[in-house]
């Protein structure tokens, strides 16, 4: 199964379980650790860890077995690690306060110089 699979199956186990705002986003070109990471919101701890389960529970019958998951203790943010998918699913003010929508879609802007103030 190849990352684009693997992260459409990843989006799929979570939108079975009612996760909220999914968002996936390609970071081939930004990072050598994984290719894609898929962002959700559960409604509450127990959501969250319901949602990361469902996504294990799919991704190992697809034969794809997790390599680590962090974060089910408190259930505010839970990161599931697939190798190629990073799975991050989090509270809504945890994903607010976090935003890594916004820092994974920066992109360089060229080199910056300082000056003296």
């Amino acid at each position: 199964m190849n990352s684009e699979a693997l992260t459409d199956l990843v989006v799929e186990a979570l939108d079975d379980v009612k996760a909220k705002d999914i968002v996936r986003l390609d970071v081939r070109d930004m990072t050598v650790v994984t290719d894609y990471m898929v962002i959700a919101s559960g409604t509450s701890n127990r959501h969250v860890k319901a949602l990361v389960d469902n996504v294990a529970e799919k991704a190992k019958a697809a034969g794809r077995r997790p390599i680590g998951i962090e974060g089910e203790d408190g259930g505010e943010w839970v990161l599931l690690d697939l190798e190629d998918t990073l799975v991050h699913v989090m509270l809504p003010k945890v994903r607010e306060f976090y935003n890594l929508e916004k820092l994974w879609s920066i992109s360089p802007q060229g080199d910056v110089t300082a000056t003296d103030g």
